[in-house]
């Protein structure tokens, strides 16, 4: 393969016709250009030039690879600049996983700081629940996957992914609008024993968290309803159906639906962005300070940073929850 930088120097030895004024344009000396000169001979398997007693002339052969090189070089400038702009972050390609609910409340305007920020990055988004997620980011065909885990139904990620904690839910206890079981002071789930849930599908942590929710109240929940669609399960509150518990991003008000945080039995689902620690995509730190703005924005009353975020924000919060491994 020609070496580029004995392309350059000839392009400026056939512009100036001396070796002396291209290693002066150059920096080297003119020995240096000489030696280089010699090399590309080597390689090409021809004289480039015409060594006379007082000076140099250039080939035909010299003139056609110095026009072509001309190009070739232009060509690996620009590559230069690509990947220094892709090392830098302000382009590259990122790809996102993410999870209903947050798809709808924290990405929206994540990537819309990421894409403001970076103009020219190309970001990719796959929607899918954590357990599909999870092993798109351990393959690498995810940079980075949101992902939660209740209290109530703990878990342990990969050793491999980096844990960044983001946003904190309380759960929200849905009840239609009057209903008896409404105080002042919230809704005691125990008078609830007797009613119709609406509840998320069978082996669902959601599922699985309402049960023990219940449990320790000392009763089991009669689910008549399931649905992975909160739309679906507030609308069916909203009518009367039933009652139920959700996370806070999934919690919108609407009429016909009261919506008040556990009494008692305060319990919480966590949501984290995973991402391999191997990983080094340069636009992943500027991905995940989005995130951080994202749910800064959404903190209410079922909807709050996480603790583990301190006052120094993203970077500081991924050096503390790098590899954890811990139920999360």
């Amino acid at each position: 393969m020609l070496n580029p930088l004995h392309l350059q120097t000839l392009i400026e030895v056939v512009l100036t016709g001396s070796f002396a004024r291209a290693a002066r344009r150059t920096g080297y000396t003119a020995s240096a250009v000489s030696q280089q000169i010699a090399a590309l001979e080597r390689a090409v398997g021809t004289p480039l030039f015409e060594r006379e007693a007082h000076g140099i002339r250039p080939t035909g052969m010299a003139f056609t690879i110095a026009d072509r090189a001309r190009d070739a070089i232009a060509v690996l400038d620009s590559l230069e600049r690509d990947i220094r702009d892709v090392v830098q972050g302000r382009s590259g390609r990122l790809a996102l996983g993410t999870f209903p609910t947050a798809g709808e409340r924290l990405v929206p305007h994540a990537v819309a700081e990421l894409t403001r920020l970076h103009p020219t990055a190309e970001i990719l988004l796959d929607e899918a629940e954590p357990d599909d997620l999870v092993p798109q980011v351990q393959k690498g065909d995810l940079d980075l996957a949101l992902v939660f885990a209740y209290d109530l139904v703990p878990r342990v990620w990969p050793e491999e992914l980096t844990v960044f904690p983001l946003v904190e839910e309380t759960l929200a206890l849905l009840v239609p609008e009057g209903h008896p079981a409404l105080r002042e002071d919230g809704v005691d789930i125990a008078d609830l024993a007797d009613e119709r849930w609406v509840a998320s599908r069978p082996g669902t942590a959601g599922s699985t968290s309402l049960s023990r929710v219940c449990a320790a109240h000392r009763f089991a929940p009669k689910v008549a309803f399931r649905s992975n669609d909160y739309d679906v399960v507030q609308g069916l509150v909203a009518a009367g159906a039933g009652v139920a518990i959700v996370p806070g991003l999934a919690y919108q008000a609407r009429e016909g639906v009261v919506g008040v945080p556990l009494a008692h039995t305060p319990s919480y689902r966590r949501v984290s962005a995973l991402y391999r620690t191997a990983n080094h995509n340069p636009l992943m730190k500027a991905a995940l300070e989005a995130f951080v703005l994202a749910g800064q924005r959404l903190q209410g009353r079922f909807v709050r940073a996480d603790e583990s975020l301190g006052p120094l924000g993203a970077p500081a919060a991924a050096e503390r929850v790098e590899r954890r491994t811990k139920p999360s």
